[in-house]
């Protein structure tokens, strides 16, 4: 029997939370930054609301928040292939909560396509707002490491950046990724060095959704 499934179902799902949950402690097993329910969460709001703010309508804005919400799933089964491993859990476990196949496949589509960065191409408005949402979510508040000392770039990156938001411009159609970095632990360089490639799949994705993709720092435009 077919429902409509909500973001709410979505996160009060035993499964979904464990798969979650145990993909944040593989990646954190394997040095990564949080990938758990901070992230999801966070990336489903930027997600549901590039969409909200671009006039889609209020299904496919949901099916964006529910992408982002579950987008990291696969990680609980291995970091590499997450993103194909993630598609297929969530076909399970939506067809079982009863959603409809159609948006079943537009969420497994966004799923599978938000990775690898370098090669990530948005199919669908939900697809591309997912891949902005996870790409945008650089802040000091997704690293674990407690000790600054033994911080690696990826940490150092993150910690550094003390301020991420995602503004969007219905009117002159951009969207821009305002971060504040503090360069007393993190140079601008080093953002570039090991996120370039994930500026690079959100200016694709905001292509497909018909807008410009802007990068600012310290109130500097540099994308």
């Amino acid at each position: 029997m077919k429902k409509i499934v909500t973001l709410q179902d979505v996160k009060q799902n035993p499964h979904i939370r464990a798969y979650i949950d145990g993909g944040n402690d593989t990646t954190a097993a394997l040095g990564y930054t949080d990938h758990g329910v901070r992230h999801a969460s966070i990336v489903a709001a930027i997600s549901r609301n590039v969409l909200q703010r671009l006039g889609y309508s209020e299904r496919e804005q949901e099916l964006a928040a529910i992408a982002g919400y579950t987008h990291d799933m696969g990680n609980v089964v291995s970091r590499y292939y997450h993103a194909q491993v993630g598609a297929v859990l969530a076909e399970r476990i939506l067809s079982g909560m009863g959603m409809d196949p159609g948006e079943t496949a537009v969420i497994m589509a966004a799923i599978g396509s938000h990775d690898p960065e370098e090669s990530c191409v948005a199919v669908s408005p939900v697809s591309a707002a997912l891949i902005i949402g996870d790409k945008s979510d650089v802040h000091r508040s997704r690293v674990r490491n407690p000790d600054m000392l033994k911080f690696d770039v990826h940490d150092r990156v993150n910690y550094a950046a003390t301020r991420s938001f995602v503004d969007v411009n219905e009117e002159t159609k951009v969207i821009t990724l305002e971060l504040t970095v503090d360069t007393d632990i993190s140079p601008v360089m080093e953002y570039f060095e090991i996120f370039l490639t994930r500026m690079l799949a959100c200016k694709r994705a905001a292509e497909f959704l018909n807008t410009r993709f802007v990068l600012t720092i310290n109130n500097v435009q540099l994308l």
